[in-house]
């Protein structure tokens, strides 16, 4: 799940991307509104977590406008403006949640991870594909009913799979969907990362390679 965070504090914005990235998410960060505004006309999000407070002013005006035109990507307001009446501006104006600062980590990854599964295509509770299933409310992935151990770009590496069950997924697409702007696109990091998760989900394979296409997940045999 890919989310854009609107931070102008530096060290925070920081803190809070790591954090998230920590919990599974690709993370473009935007410092103010007008940079924000841009990377939300190039790439879909599942989520955005919107500092009230930018050099720009106040960011409800821009959110108000946008949820008039029809834009639905779930909003998380993340703001030290926490009195019972800025929460309600912030709800009418189109925030989908709220959070005062400070505030728990571990609560923002949670939140934001319930706000991405609101996305215009939510995702199904569980995701599966053969005796693998993805536990998507609870972040969990067994087969066979053996929990499995992976790390955040497995996870979302193998949920960009799941969702295109039977389907081709192309390096280029899990590198939009799974990595942030940061990711180097002619690096092996997408490989890398798909060879520890083969290694994972074991045996019988499931995990295709569609030479000069993707990868294909599928409990049929790959393509020869």
């Amino acid at each position: 799940m890919r989310v854009l965070l609107v931070e102008d504090d530096d060290d925070l914005r920081d803190v809070i991307a790591s954090g998230l990235r920590d919990g599974g998410f690709a993370v473009d960060c935007a410092s103010d509104w007008p940079e924000a505004d841009v990377l939300l006309h190039v790439t879909a999000y599942d989520c955005v977590v919107l500092d009230r407070m930018v050099p720009s002013g106040d960011t409800l005006a821009p959110l108000e406008g946008r949820r008039r035109a029809g834009w639905s990507v779930p909003v998380l307001c993340l703001t030290a403006l926490d009195s019972l009446h800025e929460r309600l501006r912030g709800l009418e104006s189109g925030a989908d949640d709220y959070l005062a600062k400070p505030f728990s980590m571990r609560e923002l990854v949670l939140r934001v991870r319930g706000l991405s599964r609101r996305a215009p295509a939510r995702l199904p509770s569980f995701l599966s594909c053969a005796d693998v299933v993805m536990d998507v409310a609870r972040h969990e992935v067994r087969r066979g009913g053996v929990l499995l151990s992976l790390s955040p770009k497995e996870y979302a590496v193998l949920q960009q799979l799941l969702v295109h069950r039977d389907a081709v997924v192309t390096r280029t697409g899990l590198l939009e969907h799974c990595w942030d702007e940061m990711a180097d696109p002619v690096s092996n990091v997408v490989d890398a990362v798909v060879a520890g998760l083969r290694r994972k989900l074991g045996s019988p394979g499931l995990v295709h390679t569609v030479r000069g296409q993707g990868f294909l997940l599928s409990a049929e045999p790959g393509p020869s």
